[in-house]
């Protein structure tokens, strides 16, 4: 049997995994103290047991996708001939809008509202409450790979709401029409109808990745997760000057987990960042003794 921070193949597991499993045995051992299975706790304590598993969730600005390249992986996408246009709705909702892929193949028809067409406010609004993560068939009470959840880190029965941006509007538009979805219909569905499965969202994001960027750009962590859309649209909400307190409502976090994780791809601000300080003026300057 492979060690706590070891995975299934023998090799140390990742820092967050090691953190989080040392957690969870502290845990175990404690239980085990109160019901005098154990006298002590086994598990090494001070610097040494913890100062290898120091994590970061900060976003590496290498997986983020500059318009150019969501752009063509998105087209690439539509023109599939197996299900493009349903899969383009799906990710194109991704990048403009920010969910985690779990809440978006949970959404319903009636989660989307739809300004008229002819309105002059074409920005629609989503609403999320539900995340269908896929866990495992073994690990569901239903035998289902996915399990309905509430929002993950939120109250039971929590939800937020999104706007929208007017080229998302009309994709779904014209995607709920071509798919005639009915208000109580999954918004993204599978061929058969049911829900849209990870395997088929992973595969195709791969396949358009290969197909639209150069070699170097498809090895690179560049958009390489199906998540990294979610990391480009808020950090590109960051840096055009939303206030982080409104990107982390949209987003479903904290403030401090936001800028947490997002502070270091915070760009283009430095050259008005230096006017404000340049303005705020220098010191006076001192007199010299006995000049004038």
């Amino acid at each position: 049997m492979p060690a706590p921070c070891a995975g299934l193949d023998g090799k140390q597991a990742a820092a967050w995994s090691r953190k989080r499993n040392r957690r969870i045995l502290n845990v175990a051992m404690k239980y085990a103290i109160r019901r005098r299975i154990l006298r002590a706790n086994p598990l090494p304590k001070g610097k040494e047991s913890t100062a290898v598993t120091k994590t970061t969730n900060a976003v590496d600005k290498r997986s983020l996708l500059n318009p150019e390249q969501a752009a063509a992986i998105l087209d690439w996408i539509r023109r599939r001939p197996r299900g493009g246009k349903r899969l383009h709705a799906f990710f194109a909702t991704l990048y403009y809008y920010g969910p985690q892929p779990e809440e978006a193949v949970a959404m319903r028809v009636e989660d989307v509202t739809l300004p008229e067409p002819d309105a002059d406010d074409q920005w629609c609004e989503l609403l999320i409450h539900t995340a269908t993560p896929e866990i495992g068939k073994q690990w569901t009470d239903t035998g289902e790979i996915q399990e309905q959840r509430d929002l993950k880190g939120r109250a039971e029965g929590e939800t937020r709401t999104v706007p929208g941006h007017p080229a998302l509007t009309r994709i779904l538009r014209q995607h709920i029409e071509d798919e005639q979805l009915q208000p109580g219909d999954l918004l993204f569905q599978g061929e058969s109808g049911g829900i849209l499965a990870g395997s088929v969202i992973r595969r195709a994001w791969r396949s358009a990745r290969k197909a639209v960027l150069p070699p170097h750009v498809f090895e690179s962590p560049t958009g390489r997760r199906v998540y990294d859309n979610r990391n480009t649209r808020l950090t590109k909400w960051l840096n055009d000057g939303i206030p982080p307190a409104q990107v982390a409502e949209w987003a479903g976090n904290s403030v401090a987990v936001l800028l947490a994780t997002y502070a270091r791809c915070i760009d283009g601000q430095l050259p008005d960042l230096k006017r404000r300080l340049e303005a705020a003026g220098d010191l006076p300057e001192a007199e010299v003794p006995g000049a004038g």
